[in-house]
């Protein structure tokens, strides 16, 4: 098997699994987990319909592009969010959820060769894939952390001057896995005169774009931003998902756009790589793209929720709201993240996700350390009776 494969860290669930190993959590208390990013609302019943409607496309081996009314979905999305345009047979792609593709891309695009770019760089706390897709393409990664001190906002000085010529690609995540941070204008500025100025792909997860708090100003998506400061889309691609924006995590269904010239080349590897989407997976997709009426009931529901958690627990918890996703990235009195989130969960048996296992040791500290996660996925009441528990449990 692939050497590169012991290069990989336990995933941070099955780091939790050991943590509660022997515990036997308070049997008079119904579980609720809010350690894991999954969507809980149901499922919008038109795109059942619109799957099950599509199911004779079984028949059929799909194409890699997928449908040409896919991609246009796509495309017209695009422009209702980020007012751009994109070409749906160059710029745009399906793929099978964003966390497939952000994988999938950095086996396109490193040059694991002796002379080749081979530093991927990507913010910490990050979503893990980042890490495995670059070890696995035979890359080194790189964390920048972000911690309240910086605003947890990636700090480019950090990187020394002579490694940006090895940096093949940047991974950035706004609205931020796990602290709800949004980049702004300035700081995309930023990132991408460094692309400009080097060469290096960036690669902007944008999964939680679609949950935000106030309707009508959703979060700067990077295709915006490059196209208002007058750069196209060069070496820009963007990630999205339906999973968080529809509740169909389990569709697996997302898409990938952005610079043409990788877009092709990115074409060409999942055409070996197999990764087509399901006919009747992409009929689904397309009702979803084309309807924002279920987002905008979805993105009402966790502004319910925020609104009635964060006073619950603010009295006994450190965090600043976050600008968008559904995550509150919290720091814990005594500063031990994994006593509390073990503690918590035997005691009150409610799951949170210790910080220090979504974040690596960089720069002399894991900027995880003394923070949990809490997933508000759940419905309002059990957000509310979470809240309550951490509170109890507290005092």
């Amino acid at each position: 098997m692939n050497p590169r494969l012991d290069l990989l860290h336990p995933y941070p669930f099955q780091k939790l699994r050991e943590l509660f190993a022997g515990i036997v959590p308070n049997p008079a208390l119904q579980p609720i987990n809010l350690s894991i990013g999954e969507p809980k609302h149901p499922t919008p019943q038109f795109i059942k319909d619109a799957l099950v409607a599509g199911l004779g496309g079984l028949a059929n081996y799909p194409v890699t592009q997928g449908s040409d009314a896919l991609r246009q979905a796509m495309a017209d999305w695009a422009d209702r969010r980020y007012g751009v345009k994109l070409d749906p047979a160059a710029e745009v792609l399906p793929v099978n959820g964003s966390r497939e593709a952000l994988f999938a891309f950095a086996q396109a695009s490193v040059d694991s060769s002796r002379h080749g770019r081979r530093v991927v760089i990507s913010p910490n706390p990050f979503y893990q894939i980042y890490e495995g897709a670059a070890l696995l393409a035979g890359a080194r990664p790189f964390f920048l952390n972000t911690t309240p001190d910086n605003g947890f906002r990636m700090d480019w000085s950090r990187v020394p001057e002579d490694l940006w010529e090895q940096v093949n690609l940047v991974y950035v995540c706004s609205p931020g896995n796990p602290t709800g941070k949004v980049m702004t204008l300035a700081d995309w500025r930023e990132i991408f005169a460094l692309s400009d100025q080097h060469g290096f792909v960036v690669c902007a997860d944008e999964c939680y774009s679609e949950i935000y708090f106030t309707e009508g100003e959703p979060p700067l998506g990077a295709l915006t931003a490059s196209q208002q400061l007058g750069r196209g889309f060069r070496n820009l691609v963007v990630f999205n998902s339906l999973s968080k924006r529809s509740n169909v995590p389990g569709l697996r269904s997302g898409l990938v756009a952005g610079d043409a010239e990788l877009m092709k080349k990115f074409l060409l590897y999942r055409t070996y790589h197999g990764s087509a989407m399901s006919p009747a997976v992409q009929a689904a997709s397309v009702a979803a793209w084309n309807d924002e009426a279920h987002v905008i009931e979805n993105r009402r529901q966790y502004a319910a929720k925020f609104a009635a958690v964060m006073p619950i627990l603010k009295p006994v918890l450190e965090f600043d709201a976050p600008d968008a996703a559904f995550y509150l990235w919290a720091k814990v009195p005594g500063g031990d993240d994994a006593a509390f989130a073990r503690g918590l969960y035997e005691q009150r048996h409610v799951t949170v996700l210790p910080g220090s296992f979504l974040a690596r040791d960089a720069a002399g500290a894991n900027p995880g350390k003394g923070f949990v996660r809490i997933a508000l996925v759940d419905g309002e009441a059990a957000c509310i009776e979470a809240a309550q528990r951490i509170v109890d449990y507290l005092q």
